[in-house]
């Protein structure tokens, strides 16, 4: 792995998450309403049919981004080097999933604006399967979140401590109080978006943390 190929898998990452975050906006943004639902029945098909695809470009520019993680974690031992690339790498296909089976809540609240329907009542089946497949995330998100910590915490890895203000689980845990401080078009924007926003937070203070690294 060279310097330059360190850089350019950085950014890769670093546009899976813009990506997918411009698919969030195509479900979710409305100037006029914060009912992120209800934006998404009023969604035209075109918005619907873009966003589903921004799940799997994104999919594959978000594993590019995993290289450069591989690379700060060569100096640790392998099996934990490998625990973390495989736990990342759970979380990043996933991210893709679930965006994607998000298309079958938009479609159902699309259909319920449309006929007149109960919202809720709707989309309940879709949302229930979205948030089950959520489930299965959680484990490899606490399995990653320790090995790296750790690691980077003992100095094990090429990463600098720092980048731990930009580890997602710290975002993660307050979420509410960060998506507390905004409203109206803002609100949607880092409400809705969070999730990747904060990928896009750490794949570019992964990207700077390694940018001059010497490589053989």
């Amino acid at each position: 792995m060279t310097q330059r190929g360190i850089r350019l898998l950085g950014i890769a990452g670093i546009l899976g998450g813009l990506i997918l975050f411009a698919g969030d906006m195509l479900f979710y943004y409305n100037p006029d309403s914060t009912n992120l639902k209800l934006n998404m029945g009023h969604a035209s098909d075109f918005r619907i049919m873009a966003s589903a695809t921004t799940a799997l470009i994104a999919s594959w520019l978000y594993l590019a981004g995993l290289v450069p993680v591989y690379y700060a974690f060569k100096p640790v031992k392998a099996w934990k080097r490998n625990v973390v690339v495989l736990s990342f790498a759970a979380i990043l296909s996933a991210y893709g999933v679930v965006h994607g089976a998000y298309v079958a809540i938009a479609v159902s609240a699309k259909l319920a604006v449309q006929h007149h329907l109960d919202l809720k009542a709707a989309t309940e089946l879709a949302t229930a399967a979205n948030n089950l497949l959520r489930l299965f995330v959680y484990p490899a998100f606490a399995i990653f979140s320790y090995f790296f910590i750790t690691e980077v915490w003992k100095k094990k890895t090429h990463y600098p401590r720092w980048i731990l203000f930009f580890f997602p689980l710290v975002p993660f845990l307050l979420r509410s109080i960060i998506t507390g401080m905004f409203s109206g078009g803002m609100w949607i924007i880092v409400s809705g978006g969070f999730l990747n926003l904060i990928l896009v937070l750490f794949f570019t203070a992964s990207t700077i943390a390694l940018w001059n690294i010497k490589t053989p």
